[in-house]
């Protein structure tokens, strides 16, 4: 147990030194932004503790925040997105005894199934997030085009650093 915790806690850590250090500098065609340290909620395990898991997610989102110049708009999303995680979870996943201690990845339940997952939580992600930092309904257009293109850009890393973590393991 005490090996997994160094583990998320080198993961937490890494992510965030990433997207403050790397990924919010990095705005391809100014629309794409990606953003990785929402792999580390959507990593963790299923039964991992909803006090946990909120604490955690807004915790991640508050240091991102403080260094984004971004007040609230990564707490409120990544506390909403693990408030999510389970239903999307089980919306792609049979609910069973051997699923709930699972860690969702790519091993754990097969290429599509992890896919269809990753991709509704990133994009949950990224319409929460562009849609709190806008604020304004009036720019949908706007909003639409920088989820939809951060979502694929987001998409497409996570799944990198999915197989990445895998590939070492």
């Amino acid at each position: 147990m005490n090996k997994e915790i160094l583990k998320s806690t080198f993961l937490f850590i890494l992510l965030l030194l990433a997207q403050v250090l790397i990924c919010n500098h990095i705005a391809i065609f100014n629309v794409a932004v990606p953003i990785i340290f929402i792999y580390f909620i959507i990593r963790l395990p299923i039964d991992v503790g909803k006090g946990l898991l909120f604490t955690l997610a807004f915790l991640m989102g508050f240091c991102v925040d403080m260094f984004s110049d971004t007040p609230g708009v990564n707490s409120l999303a990544s506390t909403l997105l693990a408030a999510l995680k389970r239903p999307v979870y089980y919306a792609y996943v049979q609910r069973d005894d051997k699923t709930m201690t699972l860690l969702p990845s790519i091993s754990t339940l097969g290429v599509a199934t992890y896919c269809k997952y990753l991709l509704s939580m990133v994009g949950i992600y990224c319409l929460l997030a562009f849609t709190i930092e806008y604020f304004n309904f009036a720019d949908v257009k706007d909003i639409v085009i920088l989820s939809a293109s951060s979502c694929l850009l987001t998409f497409i890393m996570l799944l990198a650093i999915d197989c990445l973590i895998i590939n070492k393991s």
